[in-house]
């Protein structure tokens, strides 16, 4: 099991876009990826949560292992055909974010350890500053700045670095950029 949820170490630089649903994430991933030429890692809970829609069956805390083990499946073999450059749109630490808030408080004790020793160069915090939009799977309008709240203290508690990415799509890309090239001027 643990070795479902271990990173495969890389020389690659490793961004996480992470913070509440409807932040731009997904867009940003692609984006980044397509600018750098490298690829980038889907969130895996998405599908996940769709195809259980399908059946009209909903989430459930035995649902956490599962979401957890797939993203980390996706982003090791995405790992394989980065180009100095991996990007993620998730990880361990906001599948257990999400598992607390919807779980009271549950997160599988494998999952919450993973998320703290699986490393990351700098995760992108995505601000709730864009306009909310439904698309079925998503379902916290009203909680965003509550999330977004839980996200920042996740970062904070687990030591990780990020950076608060704010404002239009066209601003948040020239953030990243500038953050992105930066770790770069530093690996060479």
């Amino acid at each position: 099991m643990e070795k479902k949820l271990k990173q495969h170490t890389s020389n690659c630089i490793k961004i996480v876009l992470y913070g509440p649903e409807s932040t731009g994430k997904s867009s940003l991933a692609k984006a980044l990826a397509k600018y750098y030429d490298t690829v980038y890692v889907d969130e895996f809970s998405r599908g996940y949560a769709e195809a259980k829609a399908e059946e009209n069956l909903k989430l459930t805390k035995a649902d956490v292992l599962p979401i957890a083990i797939g993203q980390m499946y996706s982003e090791n073999e995405q790992l394989k055909s980065a180009n100095r450059l991996l990007i993620c749109d998730t990880d361990l630490l906001e599948t257990q974010v999400y598992s607390q808030f919807y779980y009271n408080g549950f997160c599988p004790e494998i999952v919450k350890k993973y998320a703290q020793e699986n490393t990351y160069d700098l995760y992108f915090l995505t601000y709730i500053d864009l306009v909310w939009e439904a698309d079925g799977i998503r379902d916290q309008p009203n909680n965003r700045f509550h999330l977004f709240n839980r996200f920042e203290q996740a970062l904070n508690d687990a030591k990780k670095p990020y950076v608060i990415v704010k404002g239009s799509f066209e601003q948040r890309l020239t953030i990243c950029k500038t953050q992105i090239e930066k770790l770069l001027k530093k690996t060479h």
